[in-house]
């Protein structure tokens, strides 16, 4: 089976039960069985010079997809996460805790119909297959929601629209705006029902409806897409991707813009991004730059999708006013051996305050086989006011390290 790693624009079709009303001898039964999934191992060193604090974990994420056929036209999947309750790491903390055990959850629980041509059908609980959301992520938290998803490909264009009753977007968002009240970041707040202050987590009650269109055309892919939040948000991206290889240089370009306003806030939520990659023999590189409206930059709803940028210990999501630079030069040591350096430098405003964060890390990345890879990674993370009656007084002056095991099958 194919790896499954992060998947937001595309729909994962993985996942199902292995009994049936009719009892069957084992070997019949699995012979309409696909198995996939992944195995994450994520080791965290972090301290904090500035406060004296450290975190040392042990995070942990395995996923199991089954995907059964029930006739000629349907399939029934299921994915089961050994993991967090948002469906991310278990995470344990080695300094302060013993080893323990960690909970299994169902994750998917849906019905494919592929009897129409070129066309799917989506039914039961599965992921949010939207931009704004990690549908499937091998070493993150997930998006998921009851409702029904339809795609459907007509010459080079696929169209998606989907509806969802409940998520569990209360549990797994990333989405955090900057509360004044408060002084500080606070998750994303149903404007409607609760107070503003008390930074609530979004109500998973909530629907979201989307529709999507997706041109793979001969030198770009393109896409648009909407998505409504019911009473808190709407929001649509634009996006542009191409490759290109040039006598042995490899190039590519992806760009985005996106859009999100709150129902009971007159503040502009938007990014515009861009992203160039290269590669010259043993050599690769990256440049991203990326930019927020002057009055909010909340433009997703996990910080991994793709209407946002996020590095190691950085993100633009939600931050306002913001320039963000990731810089990245790599080198093959061996065909399946890459060292890289990477800078990532994010400049925003809270409330009146300039605020700083930087980054700097060295990555060692060991591809052993097609489904077996590991990385290290060791650099420097800092934060600081960079205005104000604080100006350069630091919140973090870190050193931070991770290791980090990935099998897929």
């Amino acid at each position: 089976m194919k790896k499954i790693a992060k998947l937001s624009l595309v729909a994962a079709v993985a996942v199902a039960g292995l009994t049936t009303a009719n009892a069957q001898p084992l070997e019949e039964a699995i012979k309409n069985v696909d198995v996939s999934g992944s195995v994450v191992y994520r080791y965290n060193d972090y301290s904090n010079d500035e406060t004296d604090n450290s975190d040392v974990q042990n995070n942990y994420k395995v996923a199991l997809n089954l995907s059964s056929k029930v006739n000629e036209d349907v399939k029934f999947n299921s994915r089961f996460i050994v993991g967090g309750a948002d469906s991310g790491y278990a995470t344990l903390d080695s300094g302060k805790n013993s080893d323990q055990n960690v909970d299994v959850t169902l994750s998917h629980a849906y019905f494919g119909y592929t009897g129409i041509a070129n066309t799917t059908v989506n039914v039961g609980k599965q992921g949010l297959t939207t931009p704004w959301t990690v549908a499937i992520d091998s070493d993150n938290n997930e998006q998921t929601g009851t409702g029904i998803l339809a795609l459907s490909t007509v010459g080079p264009v696929t169209l998606a629209a989907a509806y969802f009753n409940q998520t569990n977007l209360d549990k797994s968002s990333d989405a955090k705006v900057w509360n004044t009240n408060l002084n500080k970041e606070v998750k994303i707040t149903n404007l409607n029902n609760t107070d503003p202050a008390s930074g609530v987590l979004v109500d998973g009650s909530l629907d979201v409806a989307t529709v999507g269109a997706i041109a793979n055309l001969d030198f770009v892919t393109l896409d648009a897409w909407y998505l409504d939040m019911q009473d808190l948000f709407d929001t649509y991206t634009i996006g542009a991707k191409a490759d290109f290889d040039l006598s042995g240089v490899k190039l590519g370009i992806d760009a985005r813009w996106a859009s999100l306003d709150l129902d009971d806030s007159d503040t502009d939520n938007n990014i515009a991004k861009i992203m160039l990659t290269g590669k010259v023999g043993i050599v690769n590189a990256k440049v991203l730059y990326a930019t927020t409206d002057k009055e909010g930059g909340l433009t997703a709803l996990d910080n991994d999708a793709v209407t946002t940028v996020n590095g190691w210990n950085t993100t633009v999501n939600g931050k306002a006013d913001a320039d963000y630079w990731q810089t990245t030069l790599g080198v093959d040591i061996l065909s399946n051996l890459n060292l890289s350096a990477n800078y990532n430098n994010l400049q925003y405003v809270n409330d009146t305050t300039d605020m700083e964060e930087e980054e700097l890390y060295a990555q060692l990345t060991y591809k052993m086989s097609k489904n077996f890879n590991t990385y290290v990674r060791y650099g420097t993370y800092t934060k600081e006011y960079a205005s104000g009656v604080k100006d350069g007084d630091k919140i973090n002056d870190d050193t931070r390290g991770r290791l980090q095991v990935e099998y897929t099958f």
